[in-house]
C-alpha cells in the first residue's frame, strides 16, 4: 500500500515558523513515503530545558504527520561535548553523572512522543550503544577517513573557535555525529536528521558520511544521496536576546528545578509580539484556531489571552493538568484572588516564589498570638493601633480569610508548617516565618 502522508511536514513548520532550511529532495522524500527521522539530545543535564522542546517538536510533527521519529540521547556524545556555539569546552561529565541523565532525558521524552503508535511507533536510541566497542583505531580508519581535514575546517562550529583554539575533542565531535546518522541510517532505516539551524553542519556531515562510506562499501550507489536534513531557526525574543532564560537561568521541565507556578509564569509573561510567534511553534493548536485568537487579542491585548492559552496549553503539556492547576491556583493567590485552601495546595518552593520579594518577619511560636499583637510586633502594620483599625474595617486577612480582633493563631495555620501570609487589602502582603 502506498504513502499518504497526513499532511506536508515541511509546508506545516514553514507557516508555524519552524524551518529554517532543507536539504534538496526533503520534502518530496516526505510526500512519498514514511521516513525515519531523528533527532538528537546531549545529556549534559538530569533535564532537558524549554530550549529543547523546539527539535522535540519537531518529532512531535514529524510523527503527527505520519513518519516515525527516533529520540537519539547522546550517552557518547555526551561525553565529548557538542562545539557549536560554544565560546568555550565545556566539563566532561563522568560516566556516573552521564547515565543518570541518560535515564532522567530518556523518562522525559517519554511524554512528548508516542512510543505505541504500531508502524510510525516512536523509538529511543542512545549513541553509547553503537560506540561502547568502537576503538579508536577503528574509528580513525573506517570513519575518519572519508571526511578531510579541510571539510570539517569549513564548519562554522570550528572557525568560530580557531582564534582561542579547540580541542581535538571537540574538533571530533562532528565525527561522532556524523557516525550516528550513518549507523542509524545503515540499523534503522533512518533517513532524514533534524535541529537548530546551529546543528546544519553537524547534520550534513552525517549525510556526507553517509554518501562517501556508503559508496565505499557498496550500501549506496555511487552520487546517491541517501541521507536527508532539516533544520529550525534558533528561537529568540523580539529584542534579540537569547530564548528559554529567565532571570533565575534556564527554565527547565523537571518540576524539582523549575516549579510549574514558575514554568507558566515564563510564558503569562512572554510580550504580545514573542507569544504571537511562539504560540504557533509551542502548542499544537490548527492554524485557523491561531488566527482567531490571534484576532481577539489584537482586539483586547489587555486580557492577554494569546499568553493564558500559551501558558495554559504548554504548562499542561509538561506538567499535566494537576500542574496546570497549581501554576494557576498560585497565579492567582499572587493577584489577591486565593483562598486557604489554594495556597496550602502550594509546595513550599512555589509558596516562596509567589511571594519572593515580601517584606517578612520571624517569630519564636505562635501558638495564642493575637492578631493585635501580630500585626503590630511583626512590623507588618505600624501600630497595635493601627491593626484595630484594620480589622474593625474588615481589612485584614491572615492566609487568604478576613478575621476579626478576637482572632488568635494556632499551630494548624501555618502554611508548609512555617508560614503565614497577613494582608490589608489585596496589596499589602506580609509573611511571618516560625524560626
Amino acid at each position: 500500500m502506498s504513502f499518504i502522508p497526513k499532511y506536508n511536514l515541511i509546508e506545516e513548520l514553514k507557516w508555524r515558523g519552524l524551518h529554517h532550511q532543507d536539504m534538496p529532495g526533503t520534502e518530496e522524500l516526505l510526500m512519498k513515503e514514511m521516513v525515519g527521522g531523528y533527532v538528537g539530545f546531549d545529556p549534559t543535564a538530569d533535564s532537558l530545558h524549554i530550549g529543547n522542546m523546539v527539535p522535540i517538536i519537531l518529532l512531535v510533527h514529524l510523527q503527527r504527520a505520519g513518519h516515525k521519529p527516533f529520540a537519539l540521547v547522546g550517552g557518547a556524545t555526551g561525553m565529548v561535548g557538542d562545539p557549536s556555539g560554544k565560546k568555550a569546552e565545556r566539563s566532561l561529565l563522568d560516566i556516573d553523572t552521564l547515565n543518570h541523565n541518560v535515564d532522567c532525558v530518556h523518562k522525559q521524552l517519554q511524554q512528548f512522543l508516542n512510543f505505541d503508535n504500531g508502524e510510525n511507533s516512536a523509538e529511543m536510541v542512545n549513541n553509547y550503544d553503537w560506540f561502547k566497542e568502537f576503538n579508536f583505531l577503528d574509528f580513525i580508519r573506517d570513519v575518519g577517513k572519508h571526511i578531510s581535514v579541510n571539510y570539517m575546517m569549513a564548519k562554522d562550529s570550528v572557525k568560530n573557535r580557531l582564534e582561542d583554539g579547540m580541542s581535538f575533542t571537540e574538533f571530533s565531535y562532528q565525527l561522532v555525529q556524523g557516525y550516528d546518522f550513518y549507523h542509524l541510517w545503515k540499523e534503522k532505516n533512518v533517513k532524514l536528521q533534524m535541529g537548530g539551524s546551529d546543528q546544519w553542519g553537524n547534520i550534513v556531515t552525517g549525510t556526507e558520511l553517509i554518501r562517501r562510506k556508503g559508496s565505499a562499501s557498496g550500501d549506496v550507489e555511487e552520487g546517491a544521496n541517501k541521507g536527508f536534513a532539516m533544520t529550525a531557526p534558533l528561537i529568540t525574543k523580539a529584542d534579540g536576546s537569547k530564548f528559554g532564560k529567565s532571570e533565575g537561568g534556564n527554565v527547565w521541565l523537571d518540576a524539582e528545578k523549575t516549579s510549574p507556578y514558575e514554568f507558566y509564569q515564563f510564558w503569562m509573561n512572554t510580550s504580545d509580539e514573542d507569544a504571537e510567534r511562539y504560540i504557533k511553534i509551542f502548542t499544537l493548536h490548527d492554524q485557523a484556531f491561531l488566527e482567531g485568537l490571534i484576532e481577539e487579542h489584537k482586539g483586547a491585548p489587555h486580557h492577554r489571552a494569546i499568553q493564558k492559552e500559551l501558558a495554559k496549553y504548554v504548562t499542561t503539556w509538561v506538567h499535566g493538568e494537576e500542574g496546570y492547576g497549581v501554576a494557576l491556583a498560585a497565579t492567582q493567590i499572587l493577584f489577591g484572588k486565593g483562598t486557604s485552601e489554594s495556597l496550602r495546595s502550594l509546595s513550599e518552593k512555589d509558596f516562596l516564589s509567589v511571594f519572593e520579594g515580601v517584606k517578612s518577619s520571624e517569630i519564636s511560636d505562635i501558638e495564642g498570638v493575637n492578631i493585635v499583637d501580630m500585626c503590630g510586633d511583626t512590623g507588618f502594620l505600624a501600630s497595635k493601633s493601627e491593626a484595630r483599625r484594620a480589622l474593625n474595617e474588615n481589612s485584614v486577612s491572615v492566609n487568604s480569610e478576613k478575621v476579626t480582633e478576637d482572632f488568635n493563631f494556632a499551630d494548624t495555620d501555618l502554611i508548609n508548617g512555617r508560614y503565614i501570609l497577613l494582608q490589608r487589602g489585596k496589596k499589602n502582603k506580609f509573611l511571618v516565618i516560625k524560626k
